[in-house]
């Protein structure tokens, strides 16, 4: 079960959250966007690491009390650590916080042939979490494509994954009623490479975008394209594979998880529609009823980030 698991989460398919995000291969601009992300990191009571794991040079940003419990919270396509940073402010005061740049995204640093697919990001996200110690009684969430990984992470780990979050994930769905899931070489959409860009994929991926001073917007895009060819065969995998396989065998496999999981959406994510919501909590054996969020895109953890965090918060109550 757990080798069919890893091949159809590789068939999951959906865009990150677009927000400021970091990379180390960014021209000089007339602001110090590095200098702007550590001070918003930490606003959110995190601060900057890095470790070196096999042939990965991991960043994550690590906050709250060692000892309480842990949260791992995973990015989606072309996203970062630092998508998370609104969310994490409410929730470093009460767990141990660690949110990592996926490999080849962010400040995280790997080879030129690095395999991107989706069960080679999750055993690496494994290994990442043995390293730091963090790797027991897990609770781990994602949003997106982020969500694919959290998903196989507790198929494959489920002695050590204490319980799921999964926001606007992405699956294999019977649903699926937009462009992207119908389609998935449109993906390549989602690739920012030129000036404009930035601002279409902003518009496709929220329904209440939070304000962004242009300067940022601008260099946040040029961040972005800086990191186009890491993002591009991120997505040429995700195509690749989502064309091998079917809604039936991702529900096989779904329903192998057993975790407690909580599940909210934006009811206007024009990218993963929301019918996919009920569709993953039926396959779920121990998933709540799905918290939509009205008036909400792909991103909520930008559009609505306190609402989503209480309904988290008391989710993560229950489990104590």
């Amino acid at each position: 079960m757990k080798r069919i698991f890893s091949h159809l989460l590789a068939a999951s398919i959906a865009v990150g959250t677009i927000s400021i995000t970091s990379t180390t291969q960014a021209a000089p601009s007339s602001i110090n966007i590095q200098n702007i992300l550590q001070q918003e990191r930490a606003w959110a009571g995190l601060n900057t690491k890095r470790i070196k794991v096999s042939d990965i040079d991991w960043a994550y940003s690590e906050g709250g009390t060692k000892g309480k419990p842990v949260l791992m919270l995973v990015h989606g396509l072309a996203g970062s650590r630092d998508n998370w940073n609104r969310v994490a402010r409410y929730l470093t005061p009460h767990y141990h916080i660690i949110i990592p740049d996926l490999p080849g995204q962010g400040d995280s640093k790997v080879a030129a042939d690095f395999d991107y697919s989706i069960p080679n990001l999750t055993e690496k996200l494994r290994r990442f979490a043995e390293a730091i110690h963090v790797d027991q009684n897990l609770n781990v969430a994602g949003h997106s494509m982020g969500g694919a990984v959290a998903l196989l992470y507790a198929a494959q780990y489920p002695i050590d994954t204490k319980s799921l979050l999964l926001i606007n994930s992405a699956g294999v769905f019977k649903s699926a009623n937009t462009p992207y899931l119908k389609d998935p070489n449109l993906l390549k959409n989602f690739i920012v490479s030129k000036p404009g860009d930035f601002d279409r994929l902003f518009k496709i991926a929220t329904q209440q975008p939070p304000f962004i001073p242009n300067e940022l917007k601008v260099e946040q895009e040029k961040l972005m394209i800086s990191n186009v060819t890491n993002n591009t065969k991120l997505v040429e995998q995700l195509i690749l594979m989502s064309k091998s396989f079917t809604p039936e065998t991702f529900a096989l496999a779904a329903r192998s998880i057993d975790q407690p999981t909580l599940i909210i959406w934006g009811d206007r994510d024009q990218i993963i529609n929301v019918e996919a919501a009920a569709e993953l909590k039926e396959l779920l054996k121990n998933a709540q009823e799905p918290i939509i969020l009205k008036g909400v895109g792909h991103t909520p953890i930008l559009e609505q980030e306190q609402i989503l965090v209480q309904h988290y918060l008391n989710f993560l109550n229950l489990l104590k």
